[in-house]
């Protein structure tokens, strides 16, 4: 632990601490020069700057520390990054003002309570290994079973292209229907799961589902006809529908607002990833066409059901309730020491005070689940769920019929679905990691809107007759655009700013999208087959929009960001003080938080330097 840097941040303490008690002053000073001087320079106004000075200090000391320091970092060269591991990684925070900081205290049965200690201090040569320890056992597991998810809910497509729906008698509006009927049920289970996981534990509640969905997935082997193969979609729907609102939930114990959009990125890596292997196993699983007198597919849903089955099983040991609650029978010795326990929870309360506000096996009431459904400041990115990802939805559930009907073989098919596959993944981190660089959503969003325009225009107007490889070329740079899903997930989780909004908002927005996948699975008709000119114009209208409502949600944030700000500038620090103190404003309603920015009392380092100053009035919503 670096000394100077400790004594630092012992000498802004006391600083604020006088600031905010004039008895504390040199005693001859007279009463009057106190009250001129107070007059003249409020406590708020000492404190920031305080801080901005503190600012001044670490930026002395070393370069931000930025998700490519980070990264470098990760690399095991710390030269390259610039960090010195021996600095202080204790962030500013409001639990510095002891004016401040009993109105952010955890709740009396917050699980990591007893380490929370708002005095205790660690280094970054302490907080990284840490970080990356997390990486490996939260991440790492995040991204496995998003790749179980997502090999048992679309290995359907890979199932097209060996006669699936002719071998059941169905036709392009049954598979549509069993679409929709999944994603319906999908929708309806979101909620209901996640309030049961918030009452149980992410923990427990996870692998029970994965273990009851890879049952159902591994029983299509006896599919016989349409009513089996909608009953069995429905099912998988109901058991999967709270797993990603969970999940995100778990993570969010785990790691900081601004760590936690990059981890996201990389779980929905794995969601693309499983579109890679998903086919390559289904090349080799495909062949066991007439094994036993049995389909290819068949033996396909029954072995991928069993291997994530095996996943599930896995989960309940893997997965532990909090970062201080990791010892079970099977881990007598836990993940983590007492000092690192410490670090891990100081670093997140730092970072985000209304993680406490409720423990990790609290039910959210009936009154307090309302109060998250009438949050009107996230209906917006709830819009945006609803419609962003339409454009690409119907040419990506039929690029491997589309791919059969420009003469490719079924493995052949399964094999050129991958090139997009992997562009997206790669597009989709970067896009991810930018919007934390510049700190912009919206925009970034409508970008993405941007990529996918001129392709569905081309799809509108493409000329029946085309040669088949420049249709694969227009659909794979359609394909390859870099989804805007985790930078958004994201967004939502930082504008909640209460643990009960942050449960409920996960859940509602993955809900609009499951809406958009059912709106985006009925755009392809069996009439406007085979080209479908009248659906890619359906979606040339919906790009249209979606650009459109990007710019519009950006407008709207940043004027109740400014009204916000306006308001508050307006009261002197007794109103202030007095509404800190009454309020019953909760969340993202209280008058000092900023949407997907940063609160004037809750201070941060930010990436291009930390002036406290600067980084206050850069308040964005988007």
């Amino acid at each position: 632990m670096a000394p100077q840097s400790h004594q630092n941040d012992e000498k802004i303490a006391v600083h604020i601490h006088t600031s905010h008690n004039p008895s504390s002053s040199n005693t001859s000073t007279n009463e009057k020069d106190k009250k001129d001087e107070e007059a003249l320079e409020d406590p708020e106004a000492i404190r920031q700057r305080i801080l901005e000075q503190r600012a001044e200090e670490i930026a002395a000391q070393r370069p931000a520390t930025n998700l490519s320091a980070l990264w470098s970092w990760w690399s095991n060269d710390p030269l390259k990054s610039g960090i010195s591991l021996n600095d202080i990684a204790t962030q500013p925070s409001v639990f510095d003002d002891p004016k401040l900081a009993p109105y952010f205290q955890p709740h009396e049965k917050y699980e990591n309570k007893h380490r929370f200690d708002p005095s205790f201090r660690w280094t970054w040569a302490e907080e990284l290994p840490l970080v990356k320890r997390i990486d490996w056992k939260v991440t790492a597991w995040s991204c496995i079973a998003f790749f179980a998810l997502d090999l048992d809910r679309s290995n359907i497509s890979q199932a097209n292209t060996d006669n699936f729906l002719e071998d059941l008698g169905l036709d392009t509006n049954d598979y549509n229907l069993g679409q929709t009927v999944f994603r319906v049920a999908f929708l309806c289970a979101e909620l209901p799961s996640q309030l049961v996981s918030k009452k149980i534990g992410p923990d427990r509640w996870i692998p029970m589902c994965m273990i009851m969905w890879s049952i159902v997935s591994a029983a299509q082997f006896w599919l016989n006809g349409r009513a089996s193969f909608l009953v069995t979609r429905v099912l998988i729907g109901l058991l999967q529908g709270g797993f990603i609102p969970d999940v995100i939930l778990y993570m969010s114990y785990f790691f900081k607002s601004t760590e936690l959009p990059f981890r996201l990125a990389l779980f929905w890596m794995a969601n693309r990833l499983t579109d890679v292997i998903a086919p390559l196993m289904a090349y080799g699983l495909l062949r066991l066409r007439g094994y036993h007198g049995y389909e290819g597919w068949r033996w396909m849903f029954l072995i991928e059901g069993l291997l994530t089955l095996a996943i599930g099983i896995w989960s309940i040991f893997a997965m532990v309730p909090s970062p201080t609650q990791t010892k079970a029978p099977w881990r007598p010795k836990g993940w983590f020491t007492e000092h690192e326990e410490k670090i891990l929870v100081n670093r997140i309360l730092r970072d985000d005070p209304s993680k406490s506000d409720m423990h990790n096996r609290q039910a959210i009431t009936w009154k307090l689940l309302w109060e998250s459904l009438c949050d009107y400041d996230l209906w917006p990115i709830y819009i945006i769920g609803l419609t962003f990802s339409i454009p690409a939805g119907p040419p990506d559930q039929y690029l491997t019929l589309t791919l059969r009907q420009l003469g490719f073989d079924t493995f052949d098919s399964n094999l050129l679905s991958i090139p997009c596959q992997v562009a997206t993944t790669v597009n989709m981190l970067v896009l991810t990691y930018l919007s934390e660089k510049i700190n912009q959503r919206a925009l970034l969003g409508a970008f993405v809107q941007i990529w996918l325009l001129p392709c569905v225009i081309a799809l509108a107007v493409l000329p029946s007759g085309t040669d088949r490889w420049a249709a694969y070329a227009l659909v794979t740079v359609l394909l390859s655009y870099p989804s805007p899903h985790p930078m958004q997930v994201g967004w939502c989780s930082r504008n909640s700013n209460t643990v009960r909004t942050r449960t409920v908002s996960a859940a509602l927005y993955n809900m609009a999208v499951q809406l958009n996948s059912i709106i985006s699975a009925n755009i392809y008709r069996k009439d406007d087959r085979p080209e479908y000119r009248r659906g890619n114009r359906v979606l040339v209208g919906i790009a249209s929009m979606n650009l459109v409502v990007y710019l519009l949600v950006k407008a709207y944030y940043m004027w109740r960001n400014h009204q916000r700000e306006k308001a508050w500038s307006r009261m002197t620090p007794d109103e202030k003080e007095h509404y800190l103190n009454t309020t019953k404003d909760k969340g993202s309603k209280r008058l000092d938080f900023r949407k997907s920015g940063f609160c004037p009392y809750r201070v941060r380092v930010n990436s291009s330097g930390p002036s406290v100053a600067k980084v206050r009035v850069q308040c964005w919503l988007s």
